[in-house]
């Protein structure tokens, strides 16, 4: 079979789309879907058993454990799952993709998800020209599953056509006789041709038809299936390239999942696999013997996804452990996560407000960090770190969004219970402290958009103009600064008239460089434009400062009526 360069070029493009399918259903998933969906799947995946039928369901109704682990990347990717529920779903799939094999056994059918792709495509573009935000997000996560099924199915297509031409692996005769030695290459080449096949089903076929032909055994086509189950966690990982850390994380779940079942197995295999030829034989009791053969590893395959479900749903927290540490994270791809109320409220009110408070803390402190990335960004003149950085900004502002939103049903949640006078009254400040400092999350995303637009401009600020916003910048650090000691500020040792002086330095020195920036524009020390982009990061900086003492003046009130 002659496989061109052309060929392999139609590979890439096809690679390509697949990992652009991805990204925009990623993105429009978030988008569309972001609270609503990630309550609906937690609800699905609330514990590792729930976990696993979610996955077995999923993958038995659209047939492709890939389509399925993709899926739950591109889940984990957008925050809607967490890398402990993925890790159940993605066991789950592994049973659910046996039925797979069954029907090729059974009826030589595969039900093709990428014929939808096409009409999928036709239903939204009337939402992708939609003037309406959530159907416009709706019509890119349609477009992104599209595209993601037409990439699966061009790669399965433009692959070497190893299905149609088996003779292609007649060689594998030469090795049938090294013992276990043959078992362990079988077990490789499984896993090479599952990896250039794309599908674990299509890897199925050729090795039902080598069996059918007589060039191996059963006992080696089972090690091929063990191999296929290795081979099949590359579309996944595939997918993860260009996710974030977490989503790389459930990919590699996938896989180490896999191996350590392939090992078990492998120390068992000899009455592993006598165990299923003997049911086979005298339970299912076929005549044929090419569908006998069909229906061994049909059973083998499910058999081993089974037990190894069975076996590594102990150790979910161990897969996790060892993913996070082969994949550590990094501070430039902060992941959105609750640390302190994620578990739910606690058995009394007084508790569950202590969690909320170090919550509360932690977002004060996610918000001057992200205060400081646009202090960087500010003296970020490479265009690639530019950009990167920006981003960085864009995802912490989306961060606060969504911790605002937690924190809040929280301590509405709390609020619920039996509380005393004095634990609404906390209640009531924290909800207020939330909402300013997601305010600040705020105005830190419009001064990194000033910086972005001055950036575009291809024009600089003055070195006059660089210290003033430095000074700024500097005062309004130390009123961030201030504001987290006075929100984790328990025993009221902090002084909050501190962080009212800082506000009217800042209002001070604003309203003195308004003055200046109108004398400084006509005397032609910079243009107006300039003068613009000067006087918004400025006036940002102002309304941060507000946001800030308004923070404070939420705490100190609780303070003032228990004293």
């Amino acid at each position: 079979m002659e496989y061109s360069f052309y060929d392999f070029l139609k590979l890439l493009g096809a690679l390509a789309l697949f990992l652009y399918g991805m990204k925009i259903m990623s993105e429009g998933l978030q988008k569309f879907a972001g609270d609503r969906l990630r309550r609906i799947l937690t609800a699905m995946t609330t514990n590792r058993v729930t976990g696993v039928l979610t996955g077995v369901l999923i993958t038995a109704l659209i047939q492709s454990s890939s389509a399925t682990t993709v899926m739950v990347v591109s889940f984990v990717n957008a925050g809607l799952l967490t890398l402990s529920q993925s890790i159940g779903v993605i066991m789950g799939a592994n049973i659910g993709t046996t039925v797979t094999a069954w029907i090729i056994s059974a009826l030589g059918f595969k039900v093709d998800m990428a014929a939808m792709a096409l009409p999928l495509l036709a239903v939204g573009v009337p939402f992708l020209f939609s003037g309406k935000n959530n159907r416009k997000s709706a019509g890119e996560f349609i477009f992104g599953f599209s595209f993601l099924f037409m990439g699966l199915s061009l790669l399965k297509a433009n692959a070497p056509d190893l299905g149609r031409n088996p003779e292609m692996l007649s060689f594998v005769q030469n090795y049938v006789d090294m013992g276990f030695a043959s078992v362990l290459l079988f077990v490789v080449i499984g896993t090479v041709l599952t990896m250039i096949v794309q599908a674990s089903a299509a890897t199925m076929a050729i090795t039902l038809i080598m069996c059918a032909n007589g060039w191996i055994s059963f006992e080696l086509g089972a090690a091929l299936v063990l191999g296929e189950n290795i081979g099949t966690t590359i579309t996944a990982n595939l997918a993860a390239l260009t996710a974030n850390t977490q989503a790389r994380r459930a990919a590699l779940a996938h896989l180490v999942f896999n191996v350590f079942g392939v090992i078990w197995v492998l120390c068992l295999f000899n009455p592993f696999t006598a165990g299923v030829a003997w049911f086979v034989d005298n339970v299912m009791q076929t005549t044929d013997p090419a569908v006998a053969v069909s229906f061994k590893l049909s059973a083998f395959h499910t058999t081993f996804n089974i037990c190894n479900v069975l076996v590594m749903i102990w150790f979910v927290k161990l897969i996790e452990t060892t993913v996070c540490k082969l994949i550590p994270s990094h501070e430039a791809e902060a992941e959105y996560r609750l640390r302190f109320i994620s578990g739910g409220m606690l058995s009394t009110a007084e508790l569950s407000l202590v969690q909320a408070r170090k919550e509360i803390t932690l977002f004060a402190e996610r918000i001057h960090c992200m205060f400081g990335m646009v202090r960087d960004l500010l003296h970020t003149d490479e265009e690639n770190d530019f950009n990167s950085l920006y981003s960085r900004i864009e995802k912490y502002e989306n961060i606060s969004d969504s911790m605002e939103v937690e924190i809040a049903n929280y301590l509405n949640s709390v609020s619920d219970g039996r509380l005393s006078t004095d634990s609404k009254t906390k209640i009531h400040s924290m909800l207020r402290e939330v909402t300013e400092i997601e305010s600040i999350g705020d105005s830190c995303y419009n001064l990194a958009r000033t910086i972005n637009r001055k950036h575009l401009s291809n024009k600089d600020f003055t070195p006059k103009q660089y210290e003033h916003i430095h000074q700024m910048f500097k005062l309004v650090d130390g009123a961030l600064s201030q504001m987290i000691l006075l929100v984790e500020d328990t025993h009221h040792a902090v002084d909050v008239n501190k962080s009212f002086n800082i506000e009217n330095e800042i209002n001070n020195y604003r309203n003195q460089l308004k003055t200046q920036n109108v004398v400084d524009v006509n005397n032609k020390e910079y243009d107006y434009q300039m003068g613009i982009h000067y006087m918004d990061i400025i006036g940002e900086c102002e309304k941060l400062g507000d946001y800030v003492v308004n923070v404070v003046e939420a705490g100190s009130l609780v303070k003032e009526k228990k004293a």
